[in-house]
C-alpha cells in the first residue's frame, strides 16, 4: 500500500500542508508525484493535470460570485447592524457567566446556519463570508477559541449530509449511496433503501458529535488571545455608523438574500443566483452600477483563495484517477490476503479515507468504492447494514479534514478575514481530528455491530 502513487502523493500533500506550504503549491507538486510514481511520465502528468483544472472553473467562478454577493451585503450595513446588536448585548451583560452563556449560543446559532446550509437551505459554505467577518470583532472580545467555531461551522457543513436525505442530503443518501449500492449489489442480492442508509450512519455521526462536545468544551475551551492589527470600533462609533443605514437598505438585503437563495434552489446555479441578488442590490442604490466592477473585483479576492484551491484539486484529482492508483488501492483489498473481519473494516475506512483526501469529494468517492466493497463486506459476512455503514463512512472519510475540501476551506474564508486564522493548522487539523478519528472508531464499530 505504501507504494501506491495514490499514497505517495496523499502523504506528500499532508506533509507540506503541515510545513505551511501553500495549499495550491501542495497539490501542484502532489500532482506531480503521484503522475511520476503511476508511470505517466512528467509531460503526460502535466498534461493531465492542466486537463482536469477545467473541473473546478465553475466551482471557482461560483465562488467569485458569492464573494461579490457578500461584498454587496456588507454595504447594505445588515451585517454590521447585527455586530452592534450583539455588542450592545454583551456590554448590557458582562459577567463572566452570562458570557459563556452567550459564547455557547452564537455557537449554537452557527451550527444552524450550518445545518440548514445543508438540509434545508442548501447554499453550502456561500453563508460563511456573509455571516463570519462582521462577528470577528465579537469573538475577540469574548476571547473565543476560532478552531472551536471552525470545528461547528465544518460538523454542520458534513455531519448532516450523511444523515438527513434532505438538500444536499438527499443527493448523498439517494442518489449516491443508495443508487450505487443497490447497483453492486443487484447480483448478490443486496438492496437498501434511504431508511437504511440513514440508520446506518447513525452511529458514525453520534462519533461526529462527541467530536464537536469535545472540541468546544474541552480542547478549545479556554480564552484564546488574538493580536488586533486595527483596533475594534468602539460602541458610539458604530452606533454612528449604524445611524446613517436606511431602512430601505435593510429591505434590499433581506429582498436580494431571499431572491439569492431562492434562485439557487430553482436554477441550481450558485452563479445565477449571485447575479440576481446583485441586480437587486444594484436597483435598490446600495453600490451604483459603474462600482460593479469594485465590488466584484472585492468579492474574488475575498473568495480566491477557494477558487485556486478547487481547481487545483481538481487537476490533482485527474492525475490520481489516471495513475489508476485509485483502483489499484481499492482492489488490494480483495486479494484475499486479509482474514480478519476487523482487519477488514478498518482497511477499507482507512483506504476511503485516502482516496477521498485525494479527490477532494465524498459525492465523488462512493461510485469508484462501491463496486469492490459491496462484494467485499459480504464475503465478509458484513450485515448489509454495516456494509452501508462501511461504504458510507469510507466515503465520507475525509471530507472535513482535506486540505482542499470546501468543508475546510469555507470556515478558513470566514474566519480568515483578519489574518488571523490557519488554514491548515486551525482548520484542519482540528476538523480531522475531531471528526475523521471519531468516524473511523465508530465507523469500525458500526461495521462490526450492526
Amino acid at each position: 500500500m505504501l507504494s501506491n502513487p495514490v499514497v505517495i502523493s496523499i502523504i506528500v500533500l499532508l506533509a507540506l500542508s503541515l510545513l505551511r506550504i501553500n495549499v495550491v503549491i501542495a497539490l501542484v507538486i502532489a500532482a506531480l508525484t503521484a503522475g511520476l510514481c503511476g508511470d505517466l511520465g512528467l509531460t503526460k502528468t502535466i498534461e493531465t493535470f492542466t486537463g482536469g483544472l477545467g473541473g473546478g472553473a465553475e466551482v471557482a467562478m461560483n465562488y467569485a460570485m458569492l464573494g461579490a454577493f457578500a461584498i454587496a451585503i456588507s454595504k447594505s450595513g445588515i451585517t454590521d447592524l447585527l455586530a452592534y446588536k450583539i455588542i450592545t448585548k454583551i456590554n448590557k451583560t458582562p459577567t463572566s457567566n452570562n458570557l459563556a452563556w452567550f459564547k455557547y449560543a452564537i455557537f449554537a446559532i452557527l451550527a444552524l446556519f450550518a445545518i440548514s446550509s445543508q438540509n434545508l437551505l442548501p447554499v453550502h459554505i456561500a453563508f460563511i463570508p456573509i455571516v463570519i467577518p462582521p462577528l470577528l470583532s465579537i469573538f475577540n472580545r469574548l476571547k473565543i477559541d476560532r478552531r472551536a467555531v471552525a470545528c461547528v461551522l465544518t460538523f454542520g457543513l458534513t455531519a448532516t449530509y450523511m444523515l438527513l436525505p434532505v438538500g444536499f442530503g438527499k443527493i448523498f443518501i439517494e442518489s449516491i449511496l443508495v443508487k450505487n449500492i443497490n447497483q453492486a449489489g443487484a447480483a448478490l442480492g443486496l438492496q437498501t433503501d434511504v431508511t437504511q442508509v440513514s440508520l446506518a450512519m447513525l452511529l458514525p455521526v453520534i462519533g461526529m458529535i462527541l467530536g464537536l462536545l469535545i472540541a468546544v468544551f474541552i480542547t478549545y475551551r479556554k480564552p484564546r488571545e488574538y493580536s488586533e492589527t486595527l483596533d475594534a470600533p468602539t460602541t458610539k462609533e458604530i452606533e454612528a455608523h449604524i445611524a446613517n443605514i436606511q431602512p430601505k437598505h435593510i429591505s434590499a438585503s433581506l429582498i436580494a438574500i431571499v431572491a439569492t437563495f431562492a434562485t439557487q434552489l430553482v436554477t441550481s446555479s450558485t452563479i445565477i443566483g449571485g447575479l440576481v441578488g446583485l441586480v437587486i442590490f444594484a436597483v435598490f442604490g446600495i453600490f451604483k452600477l459603474k462600482e460593479s466592477n469594485d465590488i466584484f473585483q472585492q468579492g474574488l479576492r475575498l473568495m480566491a483563495m477557494i477558487g485556486f484551491v478547487m481547481i487545483a484539486a481538481s487537476g490533482f484529482a485527474n492525475v490520481i484517477n489516471a495513475t489508476s492508483g485509485v483502483t489499484e488501492l481499492v482492489e488490494n483489498l480483495s486479494n484475499g490476503a486479509i482474514q480478519s473481519k476487523g482487519l477488514a473494516a478498518f482497511l477499507m475506512l482507512i483506504v476511503g479515507l485516502l482516496i477521498t483526501m485525494g479527490i477532494g469529494s465524498s459525492f465523488s468517492t462512493v461510485p469508484i468504492i462501491t463496486s469492490i466493497y459491496v462484494p467485499l463486506c459480504l464475503s465478509f459476512g458484513f450485515s448489509p447494514l454495516a456494509t452501508v455503514s462501511i461504504v458510507g463512512v469510507a466515503a465520507a472519510l475525509g471530507d472535513a479534514g482535506s486540505p482542499a475540501s470546501d468543508s475546510t476551506l469555507g470556515p478558513t474564508s470566514g474566519l480568515n478575514m483578519d489574518g488571523k486564522h490557519d488554514h491548515i493548522w486551525d482548520s484542519v487539523v482540528p476538523t480531522f481530528i475531531h471528526y475523521n478519528i471519531p468516524l473511523i472508531i465508530f465507523g469500525w464499530i458500526a461495521a462490526m455491530y450492526l
